[in-house]
């Protein structure tokens, strides 16, 4: 394996299931897919992602395909010219001015944010997202928060649904798993 090509498997531990994901360099960019799949409120669900972001790790383009439940799942994410994101072509007024994308349904989404900031230790900053909440699938604003405190490990808090966690990734920076919960933010996060 190559730094041009990187795979991760995760175990979910907040439901039963599992998560894929691989990384890879393109032409334009970076592209990241991959595939939760997961039981939900008894629900089997399968959910496919795909994430374009250029050189300087700002996302171009997603989309996620599958099912939850009986229901199928089929979206078109982008930024709009504006500033905001769209759905399916229905802008989302809400998200204005955030520059990465959350697939809130798995942790890969994540390193975007990461690389794009390109923390150095001890360095924290604010880093607002687009979010795709799950399982409603509506865009809405996170307000989210990263410190990296050593050269593998970020503390990451979003006080808007009261998580925090410690996430730990490999040399290449994508490898993410969740270390441990906290209830809430830090109160020395900016």
């Amino acid at each position: 394996m190559s730094f041009l090509d990187h795979t991760i498997l995760w175990q979910r531990l907040d439901l039963p299931g599992h998560d894929i994901g691989r990384l890879w360099k393109s032409t334009a960019g970076w592209q990241l897919s991959g595939t939760a799949i997961f039981l939900f409120e008894q629900m089997p669900c399968l959910l496919a992602y795909e994430v374009s972001v250029n050189n300087s790790w700002q996302t171009c383009a997603a989309s996620v395909s599958g099912f939850v439940g009986q229901s199928d799942v089929a979206l078109a994410i982008a930024p709009t010219s504006n500033g905001h994101w769209s759905i399916n072509g229905i802008e989302s007024q809400e998200t204005a001015g955030c520059m990465d994308l959350d697939l809130g349904f798995t942790p890969a989404t994540n390193l975007i944010a990461i690389r794009r900031m390109a923390l150095r230790v001890e360095e924290q900053s604010r880093a607002p997202v687009a979010w795709l909440d799950f399982p409603d699938f509506k865009l809405k604003q996170l307000e989210q928060y990263y410190r990296r405190v050593s050269s593998y490990e970020y503390e990451y808090a979003a006080s808007d649904v009261d998580y925090a966690a410690t996430l730990e990734v490999d040399r290449f920076v994508a490898r993410l798993q969740v270390k441990a919960t906290e209830p809430s933010v830090p109160d020395d996060f900016i």
